[in-house]
This record gives C-alpha cells, structure tokens and sequence, in this order.
C-alpha cells in the first residue's frame, strides 16, 4: 500500500510540500502514540482481571472502575516523576558514558568492516 501510494505522487507531495509533510508526521506520531498506549495489552489484562475484585456489590461499576483506573494513573504520575527527580544528578554522566559506547560501537562496526573480506 505505501508503495502504491509513492507510485501515485506521495512521496513527491512529501518531498515538496511542508504541510504535506508536517501532516504525515503527526498522524504517524499520533498513530505510534495510540498503538503504545490503547494497544498495551498488559495494561488491558491488569484492568481486566484486576480492577473487577474491587468494585463492591451492587454499586456503579462505572463510577468505580473510573476511581480505580485515576488512583492508578495518578500513582504512575507521581512514581515516573519521583523517579526522574531522584535520577537528575546522574544525567549528565549517563548521558556521556552513553554517548561515548555508543560512539565506540561504531568505531568497532567500522573496524570490522574494514578488514572484512569479501
């Protein structure tokens, strides 16, 4: 289909049109953020089967699987944010001993390449 879709001009519109371009763009971030997201299936197997015990007898099941599923956002907030305070001082040293493994890695690719044989 996305090589129909070039044969027919996409890839041109892209090439020329910022717009085109920048549309493209969002839709396909918006797409990567709604399959990782809607499509987690390990999130959906722990409200399924989780979540169903606590709602008491007899009471909205709407009302309270909403409380339950905000109680557990708002924890994951407060835990991702925790997390990035307690790990910002070791940012700027991770950040270069990445860079730098990484860096080397590819040197090795590139040496590995140049004595391949063929």
């Amino acid at each position: 289909m996305w090589g129909a879709a070039v044969a027919f001009g996409l890839g041109a519109l892209i090439a020329v049109s910022e717009l085109a371009f920048n549309l493209l763009k969002y839709c396909g971030a918006a797409y990567l953020a709604w399959m990782g997201n809607v499509l987690n299936p390990k999130v959906g197997i722990f409200y399924v089967s989780f979540l169903p015990q606590f709602i008491p007898q007899g009471h909205s099941l709407i009302a309270w699987t909403f409380g339950l599923v905000s109680i557990h956002v708002a924890l994951g907030l407060l835990w991702s944010s925790m997390l990035i305070g307690a790990t910002q001082p070791l940012r700027e040293n991770v950040t270069k001993w990445m860079d730098r493994t990484t860096g080397m890695v590819f040197v090795l690719f590139a040496t590995r390449l140049a004595f391949s044989k063929r």
